[in-house]
């Protein structure tokens, strides 16, 4: 009997050890299985491939593409309407991990508007995530849009519509 569980946890320990690392292999082949034959996006391998970027930017964040891969990760989980608690997770990630990567202020704009405004309505944090563009990237080609965000922030259509025929003096 304690021969039985000795072996069970020296092979317990053994199949820990043999973990499988991400290789660019699997990353190109995440990549290529996100679209059909007519360039639409194959829903069924969004979540094995979300999962390849994070785990290769997990265990190599010292490489020079793991924040693309991370970003990688939070872009396709958001543009697929993922749930939303996981493209926070990997925002909240990138922008802790690697605060000077170039894609930060694109990566708080898509959170703002499609996971806090659009899907969770939001708004506080939203308008947060527009401030910290304004703030922390006032350089960023978002920065001018993040203001505008912020001051169209839970208009309905019929208002927005109102301001830019005001804006336009023009009625349609």
């Amino acid at each position: 009997m304690k021969k039985s569980i000795l072996l069970m946890a020296i092979a317990i320990v053994m199949l820990a050890g043999c973990r499988h690392k991400t290789t660019q292999k699997d990353l190109q082949k995440a990549e290529a299985a996100l679209f059909n034959e007519d360039q639409t996006m194959n829903m069924e391998a969004v979540p094995t491939a979300i999962d390849a970027f994070d785990k290769y930017a997990q265990e190599n964040p010292e490489a020079e593409n793991a924040a693309d891969y991370l970003f990688r990760a939070f872009e396709v989980a958001v543009n697929t309407h993922q749930e939303p608690q996981q493209s926070i997770d990997l925002a909240t990630r990138l922008l802790e991990r690697y605060p000077d990567y170039d894609k930060n202020s694109v990566a708080l704009f898509m959170l703002a508007t499609f996971v806090y405004d659009e899907q969770l309505h939001d708004l506080d944090q939203a308008r947060d995530c527009y401030q910290r563009i304004i703030d922390s990237y006032p350089d960023s080609p978002f920065a001018a849009d993040a203001a505008i965000a912020i001051q169209q922030l839970g208009m309905t259509p019929e208002e927005l519509i109102k301001m830019f025929e005001s804006k336009n003096g023009s009625g349609l």
